[in-house]
């Protein structure tokens, strides 16, 4: 089919409810695949409070490891959604409309997922609502309300709650033809959710403008999200190197760097197994590329400024954690991985003829800019509490466990889990969406525009 063709409205109905009606020869084995990792990975989680943090690498002074690095890689993740889904929205970006529902849902349960990092991490997972919300009064006994801890559920929390509804707003049109096309229980189910999702001119103008109205409101969790997370390293008192003043903004470049990776190599996986490609087409990668063009840039800037801020400062921690880094070994090899993998393998994507529209280049691009995203986290964090000075002059290394590889890899299958499950039951791109590119396509073809109204099918 030629790219860009405009598409009925049936067609598209019975092209993108194919995850949900009909069943792939490799979904199920996916699904058992995915779940068997995180069964193995859980029981993990369980020996490990049973015996405490002891099988795991951490130690003093290294008390955050694999666990927080992980954490502060998903909630980069899922700065995916916000920035393909609302931020293009208000930009009125065509090309955004095939990736805006798997970028959201990709929001969701990659924030569902950093939550339970935390939380693995204390060992003692039942103590934790104390600290985060301290409920006994009567002991007299109070958590640090100024602690970054107390600051990243709050934020972590609204951030979820928006996207949980910012998603939902999007699917009512989804629930009424899905309503329209299911029987048995599922149609009520899908009735109940398209809440009376009739498709009339009111309808479609209140849908719209609560979608503008929560690309908006959103928009300032996306950037305090991922500002409050960096203010964990940086508020913490003992650890010089982690005091940067630039953190804020490059933990937020960084998110959007890892999290548009991510979102195109999801894209491309469900253009391969769903055969959408009259849906997520090249032009669709090749425009999120470009994006990443450009994100990747400004990330490589931040990096840069980070660098010089510690090095023109002249303190003793600064230039221990750089000599470190860069000098060595084995953390000058990380480091050399991480600045190719992250910023000199992706911006080849300059090249159009070669790699933007050379799926299997793109992909590798991708996957390329989050294994370096994850080390930068990781050659970020641990050097800096390894030449932490605690009561005395021990200086300490960090060596991580199986258990805790384990662990991370549970987390990924997590994710991966959760999207094959809401394939199954929801439409990974949006079919209204996708309906009113083509309507837009059609009209300004002909020179003339047309009512919302006109998505629905009769």
């Amino acid at each position: 089919m030629q790219e860009g063709r405009v598409l009925p409205p049936a067609q598209i109905n019975k092209d993108l409810l194919t995850s949900i009606l009909t069943t792939p020869k490799w979904y199920w084995p996916a699904v058992g695949v995915c779940s068997f990792i995180v069964l193995i990975a859980s029981i993990v989680v369980g020996y490990m409070i049973n015996k405490g943090l002891g099988i795991t690498g951490l130690n003093r002074p290294v008390m955050w490891g694999f666990f927080i690095t992980n954490f502060v890689f998903w909630i980069g993740i899922s700065h995916a959604g916000v920035m393909l889904s609302a931020i293009l929205r208000l930009a009125k970006a065509e090309w955004r409309r095939p990736a805006s529902r798997a970028a959201e849902v990709l929001t969701i349960f990659s924030l569902m997922t950093a939550m339970t990092m935390p939380i693995i991490h204390t060992g003692r997972p039942w103590r934790i609502l104390y600290w985060v919300f301290p409920y006994d009064f009567a002991r007299g006994i109070f958590p640090n309300i100024r602690s970054p801890l107390v600051w990243d559920p709050s934020a972590i929390l609204t951030y979820l709650t928006s996207s949980v509804l910012f998603v939902f707003i999007a699917l009512i049109p989804d629930f009424g033809i899905l309503r329209d096309n299911t029987t048995g229980i599922r149609k009520k189910v899908y009735t109940m959710l398209a809440m009376g999702w009739q498709g009339n001119v009111r309808q479609w103008k209140l849908q719209i403008v609560a979608g503008v109205l929560l690309s908006a409101l959103i928009l300032p969790v996306f950037v305090s999200v991922h500002s409050i997370v960096s203010w964990d390293f940086g508020m913490a008192v003992s650890v010089k190197a982690w005091h940067s003043t630039i953190f804020a903004p490059y933990f937020v470049v960084g998110a959007v760097h890892s999290g548009v990776s991510a979102v195109v190599f999801v894209l491309i996986l469900l253009r391969w197994a769903y055969g959408w490609q009259d849906y997520i087409r090249k032009e669709h990668v090749e425009a999120l590329c470009r994006l990443l063009i450009v994100v990747a840039t400004g990330w490589f800037y931040y990096f840069c400024m980070e660098i010089i801020f510690g090095i023109y400062g002249r303190e003793a921690d600064e230039i221990a954690i750089r000599t470190l880094q860069f000098a060595t070994y084995p953390w000058n090899i990380i480091m050399i991985i991480f600045i190719v993998t992250t910023y000199f393998l992706p911006i080849c994507l300059w090249s159009r003829k070669i790699w933007r529209r050379n799926l299997y280049l793109v992909s590798a691009a991708c996957i390329s800019v989050n294994i370096g995203m994850w080390l930068e986290r990781y050659i970020l964090f641990i050097p800096g509490q390894i030449n932490k000075q605690v009561f005395t002059f021990t200086w300490a290394s960090y060596t991580p466990s199986v258990f805790e590889g384990i662990i991370v890899l549970g987390t990924f299958a997590l994710v991966t889990l959760f999207l094959l499950l809401f394939s199954k039951v929801m439409p990974l791109i949006p079919l209204y969406d996708i309906k009113e590119g083509d309507i837009l396509k059609t009209e300004i073809q002909v020179g003339r525009r047309t009512v919302p109204a006109t998505f629905r099918e009769d």
